[in-house]
């Protein structure tokens, strides 16, 4: 829904916000920025995308267990582990901070985590048969709802010895994502984002998945807009102030080409079966930059 579509409101009005003040005093002026930006003809997010400062106090504090749920993680992957074990960690974790683990039964999604290994690209479902062996690379994607309010970001970790080809990829990837992060800023555009990853994957020789990308997130698990890695700078929706979105490239060490597992129509492997990374942070913009909530 456009902003023309919505409410108009006088200057003396409460301000759509909900923060108490005046819409003068308040989003006047950046609702005007918008406008100005709409008959431009980008992409402008919807009043309903745009965090308010309480909605944002709420998400940082999903935000704080989904890190702390990771950071468990991370105190105890290890080789010889199955994924299920991994998958029991982050819902008694989860659970014990009053959480909920967003993947359960999403959309039918069987467990509390994604554990995607090696040639999984993502949505990789823990199973007691898969165990981490010496070598391995994984993704493991955290996504967490406290009070209503959603968390979302996802870590690899190598296991063991990992090869140098395997480790150049993990550290290259979360290079490209950080990288993705310095374009984000009050008013400029998701493709500038969206590029800056591209093209530090394309430079050490990877590629990047299209079909798979990016959402905003927070109020919901996944809201508007889809949030592409292989766009262009200066398109796109306009990163406005209280705009709350992933950074989550998933980048392949062969061709970007991918396919779902038929048997559980959840995991997503490399076609030439080549290794894919992933890493993921969940990024406000504010109006001097970009605050990562979730990492």
């Amino acid at each position: 829904m456009g902003m023309s579509a919505e409410k108009k409101l006088g200057r003396n009005d409460p301000c759509w916000c909900g923060c108490g003040k005046k819409y003068k005093a308040c989003h006047e002026e950046f609702d005007r920025k918008l406008e100005n930006l709409r008959n431009q003809k980008h992409i402008v997010p919807a009043r309903k995308l745009i965090k308010t400062p309480e909605q944002i106090a709420k998400i940082r504090e999903a935000c704080k267990v989904n890190v702390e749920v990771l950071d468990t993680v991370a105190s105890k992957i290890c080789a010889g582990m199955s994924t299920e074990e991994i998958d029991r960690i982050v819902y008694e974790t989860t659970t014990k901070y009053h959480a909920i683990p967003a993947p359960l039964n999403y959309e039918g999604f069987p467990k509390s985590v994604c554990t995607s290994i090696n040639d999984a690209v993502c949505h990789g479902i823990p199973s007691p048969d898969e165990i981490l062996q010496d070598g391995d690379i994984i993704n493991v994607d955290c996504s967490t709802i406290l009070d209503g309010y959603f968390a979302d970001s996802s870590r690899m970790f190598m296991i063991g010895n990992v090869s140098p080809e395997a480790r150049k990829l993990v550290e290259t990837v979360k290079d490209c994502m950080y990288k993705g992060l310095e374009q984000v800023k009050p008013w400029g555009f998701l493709g500038d984002m969206g590029q800056a990853v591209h093209d530090m994957a394309r430079a050490n020789g990877y590629s990047v998945v299209r079909e798979i990308g990016g959402h905003g997130v927070g109020c919901e698990f996944h809201e508007d807009p889809w949030v592409s890695y292989v766009s262009k700078k200066g398109t796109e929706m306009v990163m406005a102030p209280g705009l709350m979105f992933t950074i989550e490239p998933m980048i392949n060490a062969g061709r970007p080409e991918i396919f779902i597992d038929e048997e559980n129509n959840w995991t997503v492997y490399t076609e030439d079966g080549s290794l894919s990374a992933q890493w993921e942070i969940q990024v406000l913009v504010t109006e001097d930059g970009a605050e990562v909530l979730s990492w």
